[in-house]
């Protein structure tokens, strides 16, 4: 059985820097120790307001990665441009609104129906692996296949929440392992991601559809206690 692989975010790395509009931390320094603690992919999303990630640390993350490079990118011409010059290994394609603080939910994928097919198009001529970040929902992993899509990362925030105050997880928790089953019959690689921590990680790990897990603010507000190096090696230990 094939390990379940980690994609390690380092956004937030950029957000404490650019608090104080200072050169450190480095988003590059923190990909790499990343990369050498056990992370199968680092995520970098490069926001249309660039509030964390600019277009240098894509820049130079891409130089000197050995591990792949998956970038987040809204639906947008600019950022198909930029996604088309640099080539990352994988592009994931988010809702994006100005005002949020995070993602908060999955792609409408029926509103923006022709639009994404050609984004995905376009990607994919240019060998770049295209995941849509959905809602675990049938219509949206149907409309996925549909459109194009090499793979589909499941929103997990939902989930997370209830699981955080105690809520119940099970309608939640199965809305996302039908999603994944689905996906898979589907031909689509599944990943899933958002919110996740330790303890909600080992419960979506259990479903055996879901390839890869994309963790980011757990991981670098958890760096600050146990190190970035020990907080990775943590999480592999869960999906296994």
């Amino acid at each position: 059985m094939k390990l379940k692989r980690l994609g390690v975010n380092i956004d937030h790395v950029a957000t404490i820097r650019n608090a104080r509009g200072a050169i450190y931390p480095d988003p590059l320094k923190a990909a790499l120790l990343a990369q050498n603690s056990g992370a199968d992919s680092i995520t970098i999303h490069l926001r249309e307001d660039r509030r964390h990630i600019r277009d240098y640390d894509l820049k130079k993350i891409l130089k000197n990665l050995k591990i792949p490079l998956n970038l987040e990118m809204a639906p947008t011409n600019e950022m198909l441009k930029i996604a088309i010059k640099y080539k990352p290994s994988f592009v994931c394609i988010v809702p994006e609104k100005r005002k949020e603080i995070t993602t908060e939910g999955g792609l409408n994928l029926k509103k923006n129906e022709v639009y994404l097919k050609n984004i995905i198009k376009k990607l994919k001529e240019n060998n770049i692996r295209v995941t849509l970040f959905i809602n675990p929902k049938k219509t949206d992993v149907n409309l996925s296949k549909k459109l194009g899509a090499n793979c589909v990362e499941l929103h997990t925030g939902k989930f997370c929440n209830l699981f955080n105050k105690n809520g119940n997880i099970k309608k939640e928790y199965l809305k996302i392992r039908n999603a994944a089953i689905l996906s898979e019959k589907n031909g689509l690689d599944v990943h899933a991601g958002h919110g996740l921590t330790y303890k909600s990680a080992k419960i979506i790990s259990k479903i055996k559809h879901i390839k890869e897990y994309n963790i980011g603010h757990f991981i670098i507000a958890e760096s600050l206690f146990v190190g970035l190096k020990n907080s990775i090696k943590k999480f592999k230990a869960i999906l296994k």
